[in-house]
């Protein structure tokens, strides 16, 4: 007898419908084929299904069974075939009586018990099951918080094989989930570092305000213990809550990379990734035999912090140029071609010599010139010249640490960000424009609005400084939000002169030969 169920298979973060045919017939001896271009993991789900049968009070046929998942040209990965292929063996086999399957999703990973185990991709499962026209899903219980947010899906956790064959035939319902509303999925955060426990440093924090509002790509060059790293694990508490797009893109990436823990519901806050200096290519940008997306990608509408950037090898550092320019990363191997997004804000922080006392007042550097510039070196002009902050941290005097003077937190800090997102809302609105850093060229005259004066000023200090084309764009986008932060329709004189004045540091230390 032969019986259909349908299930996904994914491809990074899309899915793709695979009707899973399963063939039973008697025969002399026990044959179990499984065709359609499988992977290893679904290869070996002939033993994970045999034990869960048998576990859950069924038998596996004795003759000949075949399982194809169509279409056959599309290769299928993961173990989220499980649950399918084995509902598809029960009643090819007459075992259970059931309607006709065609119209619910089956996705679910067997424990030789029967029990079943979360799978990654659950959500994108889920979005492209709506967009295929389907209305009902029956998935592992740790994956039902993931989903609690696509509306017009019914959805049924479940915990067994056993209580998934029981709802299909009617004798025992499993109760659909209640759906959520993406206000009701929101939860107020408490951040690890406040921008109340900064003392001093008002230019840095200046450009933290202007980063955050616009989505700018940011460097803090400084000594060590100038308070870079602090600064930087502030920036979550500046930037605003995601939208439910930007949250459902977020979950999608964070659940097809495996690295969303069972039971986690949809990702409300925007993700901030700290890659060790050792990371490999890979990692950071994506990549291995089934194409997984990186730290570029898991920062994906949030931040992607690189701590002492020169010490994170010059091949991983250059292969940023293209997804910092793009806001998207294509990842090509033998098996695999897929693409991911990464508007994410690149935040890096780093010593001005391999001392890390460079400039300092209050202690001597020990470097030679050589040694400096083949340490600033290991940052290229192309990838500095994408960050649109520069900034450099001093020592903050003692008197200003312990003044008991308080300062602005994070979260009035965040109020005037929330206000200049708004603006930029509306000024994007209808386009997939989500904030001042990702305008293109194309947009800069009708959308940034600067005016004669303002632009006279960019020019001379084009000339003057030597900046390129990459960089006049930038400080327009940056001279823009800062207009946004004093809510001003038009960019003038003075915010293009702050913009300026955020693009000098590497003159200092990348422009000129060191004493």
């Amino acid at each position: 007898m032969l019986a259909r169920t349908k299930c996904f298979a994914l491809n990074g973060i899309q899915g793709q419908p695979v009707t899973v045919e399963a063939y039973v017939a008697s025969a002399s001896q026990f044959t179990f084929n499984i065709v359609g271009l499988p992977d290893a993991a679904v290869k070996e789900s002939r033993d994970r299904v045999g034990a869960a049968l048998k576990n859950s009070g069924f038998v596996m046929p004795v003759g000949q069974t075949v399982v194809n998942l169509s279409p056959a040209d599309l290769r299928k990965e993961g173990t989220a075939f499980d649950l399918p292929i084995a509902l598809a063996i029960i009643v090819a086999s007459r075992q259970l009586l059931v309607p006709a399957l065609d119209d619910i999703v089956l996705i679910g990973e067997l424990a030789l018990d029967g029990q079943l185990q979360p799978v990654n991709g659950a959500l994108s499962i889920v979005i492209a099951a709506h967009e295929q026209g389907f209305r009902k899903v029956i998935l592992p219980r740790d994956n039902a918080r993931e989903v609690e947010v696509v509306s017009g899906m019914e959805v049924y956790p479940a915990s067994s094989l056993l209580e998934v064959a029981q709802h299909l035939s009617g004798q025992n319902l499993i109760p659909a989930q209640e759906q959520k509303t993406y206000a009701e999925c929101l939860v107020s955060t408490v951040f690890d570092m406040d921008l109340s426990q900064v003392r001093g440093q008002q230019l840095p924090r200046r450009a933290l305000e202007i980063a955050a509002a616009g989505g700018h790509n940011l460097l803090l060059i400084g000594v060590p213990g100038s308070g870079k790293t602090m600064m930087a694990r502030c920036l979550p508490g500046l930037l605003p809550e995601m939208s439910q797009e930007e949250a459902f893109e977020t979950t999608r990436i964070h659940s097809a990379a495996g690295v969303l823990k069972p039971g986690t519901g949809l990702m409300t806050q925007r993700p901030f990734r700290t890659p060790h200096h050792s990371a490999s290519l890979a990692s950071l940008i994506g990549g291995g035999m089934n194409a997984r997306p990186g730290e570029v990608s898991l920062a994906h509408n949030g931040v992607l912090f690189l701590d002492e950037m020169p010490e994170y090898p010059r091949t991983v550092l250059e292969s940023l140029r293209q997804p910092l320019e793009d806001g998207v990363i294509t990842i090509s191997r033998v098996k695999a071609h897929t693409q991911y997004l990464s508007r994410m804000m690149l935040v890096a922080s780093m010593n001005p010599c391999p001392c890390g006392y460079f400039g300092s007042q209050t202690r001597h550097c020990r470097c030679g010139s050589h040694d400096i510039k083949r340490y600033l070196d290991k940052v290229s002009g192309p990838l500095l010249d994408r960050i649109d902050l520069q900034v450099e941290v001093d020592v903050v005097p003692v008197e200003d640490i312990v003044n008991p003077e308080e300062t602005e937190s994070s979260a009035q800090v965040r109020a005037r960000v929330i206000m200049a997102r708004a603006m930029q809302a509306e000024r994007f609105m209808g386009s997939e424009i989500r904030c001042n850093a990702q305008m293109g060229g194309k947009d800069m005259e009708s959308l940034a609005r600067v005016t004669p004066q303002a632009l006279t000023l960019l020019q001379s200090a084009v000339k003057k400084y030597g900046l390129s084309m990459r960089a006049y764009t930038r400080l327009i986008k940056v001279a823009r939000t800062i207009a946004d932060l004093a809510y001003e329709e038009t960019v003038e004189l003075p915010a293009m002169a702050e913009a300026i004045q955020f693009r000098m540091i590497d003159g200092k230390y990348w422009g000129e030969p060191h004493a």
